[in-house]
């Protein structure tokens, strides 16, 4: 069984000269954009997402505040019958 080291090696993409991971992505890029499967925001879209995320937090933000306060109005919490 091989033995783990504190410092882990790089591999695979990490290990590439940086040029070279540059022009590998990059080749990726065009090739989303070329098949139609990339996709850039307009302002008006990324306005319409963030509200959209904000909305989303807000409300489970809301959901876990709730759930807190039902929590805190339980009680004490009573020990069995037979327990001392």
């Amino acid at each position: 069984m091989p033995m783990l080291t504190s410092q882990k090696r790089p591999r695979g993409f990490a290990t590439m000269d940086p040029q070279k991971q540059r022009a590998i992505s990059a080749e990726g890029g065009r090739a989303a954009h070329q098949s139609g499967n990339a996709h850039e925001f307009d302002s008006a879209e990324a306005r319409a997402a963030g509200a959209l995320s904000h909305a989303h937090r807000r409300r489970r933000a809301a959901s876990a505040q709730v759930q807190a306060q039902d929590i805190s109005h339980e009680g004490p919490v009573r020990a069995s019958p037979g327990s001392s």
